[in-house]
């Protein structure tokens, strides 16, 4: 890291830290992990993805996978991406040191736009483009309780771009983090350091702050060359909480930096990709007269990326939100609305520019919940979300979910959904080249992605040491986005179709000291453009997708405190750039030394020396072999 970055980190962290109290005790140590849970007892894990409000996994209708904040630490992962590996749900391929692509469902490509991510219910894809800029989003790993990873639609509840999928990272509140926690690492791939310093806040409340910083190196392409995506990032953030019984008051927030190597392109010296941003939440949570609840949150994000390849962004959004849950006899009805205002600049870049190069655009939505039991055994699930874009105006997002509980371990459900995935600037306003004469100049009449979803999910625990999901589901796709031949080519709405699948997991007990997990995904798309279109490419351009995946995880407790897990998993090849499967084998060894000092070993990708996962022969990267040596210490 250069010095002056490192100050720019450290220093504001150092003058927060010095205003929080000693601990007499760590709170953390005395945080039941969820891995130490029986498969019953993580059944009755609340989550909040479905509804926005918590309720028992067990009783979800949806195709719902939960990663355990310390699932996470044991199998090594060190970014939000490498954590999301663990959901069988998900489809996630590294493109490059710092890039992912992510995605449920298919349509998986670097900027895919119909997957809804949150971190503590602040959305992180970026309004321009309506996807999530993985290398932009961070948070310290040690700190996350869990992760929500829903796969289908979500529109009802969370609106537009929710269409295949949503993620909700979730992190621990201040009180559980007491104390400090250092851990710091190195392997032939990467280097990271982080430090968390926890304590009381005045009134009665806890508070922590962290810093975190890492370095990865650059990859190579198939040629064996080096690619120029090394990269180093800066982070620090703090979280206060003013909480009893879960409600009460959260103000957190976080800043970042990041570079990457320099690059050249058609014989110009580009620079790095430059990223940096800064966010802000502040949430209230409060049971009111008569019993019935209130939550208002409202967050500022700033964001920008200097790519003098592609283009330059920079955006600003602020959002409110207000949900009130009441009951009402058999009926737990829950309504509210949302404002957010975003303003975005964008200045051209080699090959791209942004025609106005500044904007600024509004949302506003309503909701309104109504989940009725109409018996001991079943429950029926009715909402809709009215949301305004200023593109398409008002669009409405209904939803339908029967679920029905034949024994007390058995979960049947099916639902009926509409979702859309609304117009964004990279649809609209996008310029190619920067300059006229253009051969691509955006679709000023894009309207709004469709798709009408049926899903069949199956949730059962037959044992207490074994349980098990599995989905069937059935996308009806209209208006997806298209292209023209150039010159003068427009972005359109000529694509139509449907996709279809099934997607399981299970969870096996086999013995105190041993659990067992699998999953897997079955895809099948069967897209087609209109008549009348002469879009060059097809639907190959709306992502790139394996026909089935597969996961294999143990997670073994050894003696004299060492845990060992093991995962696997096999990735079906992409059709179009074809890219050959492959199968990849990860390790994680950790031991525990004394009192709050772990040492770990992680190897990745151990079954080849390297592979790619994604984009076109020969100029993609590979992902290589890794090995990661770790400390952590947390007295």
């Amino acid at each position: 890291m250069r010095p002056r970055r490192a100050g720019w980190v450290v220093a504001p962290l150092a003058g927060l830290l010095g205003l929080l109290p000693a601990s007499p005790a760590d709170a953390e140590a005395a945080h039941p992990e969820l891995a130490d849970l029986s498969l019953e007892q993580l059944s009755d894990i609340e989550v909040s993805s479905v509804s926005r409000r918590s309720q028992k996994l067990s009783e979800v209708a949806a195709s719902l996978y939960v990663i355990p904040g310390d699932a996470i630490r044991r199998a090594g992962a060190r970014t939000l991406p490498e954590a999301l590996r663990l959901a069988p749900n998900l489809q996630v391929a590294r493109v490059d040191a710092n890039s992912y692509a992510i995605s449920a469902r298919g349509f998986n490509n670097a900027i895919g736009n119909k997957l809804l991510v949150m971190i503590d219910g602040r959305t992180v894809y970026a309004p321009y483009f309506s996807g999530v800029q993985w290398d932009q989003q961070a948070v310290m790993l040690d700190d996350v309780d869990r992760i929500e990873v829903i796969s289908g639609p979500g529109a009802s509840v969370w609106g537009t771009n929710a269409v295949n999928g949503v993620i909700n990272i979730v992190t621990r509140a201040a009180d559980q983090t007491q104390g400090w926690l250092a851990r710091g690492g190195a392997g032939n791939a990467d280097s990271l350091a982080a430090l968390r310093l926890g304590g009381q806040a005045p009134g009665g409340g806890h508070v922590r702050a962290y810093v975190q910083t890492q370095r990865e190196q650059h990859t190579r392409s198939e040629s064996g060359a080096a690619v120029a995506d090394g990269s180093h990032r800066a982070q620090l953030g703090a979280r206060a909480d003013w909480l009893v019984a879960g409600e009460g008051f959260t103000l957190q927030g976080d800043a970042y930096h990041g570079d990457t190597e320099a690059r050249v392109a058609l014989g110009r010296q580009l620079g790095g990709i430059r990223t940096s941003g800064e966010n802000l939440v502040a949430r209230w949570t409060g049971t009111l007269s008569g019993g019935s609840k209130l939550r208002v949150q409202s967050y500022y994000n700033h964001e920008r990326r200097e790519d003098h390849f592609l283009y330059s962004p920079s955006d600003t959004v602020l959002d409110l939100e207000v949900q009130h849950t009441l009951t009402l006899g058999a009926h737990q009805l829950d309504w509210g609305g949302g404002w957010r205002r975003a303003k975005d600049d964008i200045p051209s870049g080699l090959f791209f520019g942004f025609v106005p190069q500044r904007s600024a655009q509004s949302w506003r939505n309503l909701f309104v919940q109504d989940d009725i039991r109409v018996s001991e055994q079943l429950s029926l699930m009715a909402g809709t979300k009215f949301e305004h874009n200023d593109d398409t105006g008002w669009e409405t997002l209904p939803s339908l979910r029967l679920a029905w509980s034949p024994a007390t371990e058995h979960l049947l459900w099916a639902s009926l959904s509409r979702a859309v995935r609304a117009p964004a600037r990279l649809d609209r306003d996008l310029r190619l080249p920067p300059n006229p004469p253009f051969f691509i100049a955006g679709g000023p009449a894009f309207v709004s992605e469709l798709a009408r979803v049926l899903e069949l999910g199956w949730r059962a625990q037959p044992t207490r040491t074994l349980n098990f999901s599995a989905t069937l589901f059935r996308y009806d796709w209209s208006r997806l986005r298209s292209g023209q031949r150039p010159p003068n080519a427009h972005v359109q709405n000529m694509i139509d179709g449907a996709s279809d699948g099934a997607e399981a997991w299970a969870h096996w007990q086999v013995l105190e000291m041993l659990q067992l997990s699998a999953g897997g995904t079955l895809l099948h798309k069967n897209l087609h453009v209109q008549p009348g279109s002469t879009d060059p490419t097809g639907p190959s351009a709306l992502g790139n997708d394996p026909s089935q995946q597969w996961q294999l995880r143990a997670s073994l407790q050894l003696p004299a405190r060492q845990t060992l897990d093991l995962g696997w998993r096999r990735i079906g090849a992409l059709p179009n750039p074809q890219v050959p499967a492959y199968d990849a084998l990860d390790l994680s060894y950790a031991w525990q030394l004394g009192r709050g000092v772990e040492l770990s070993v992680t190897g990745q990708n151990l079954t080849d020396p390297r592979h790619p996962e994604i984009d076109a022969y020969p100029t993609r990267s590979e992902i290589g072999r890794s090995v990661f040596v770790q400390l952590r210490w947390s007295p």
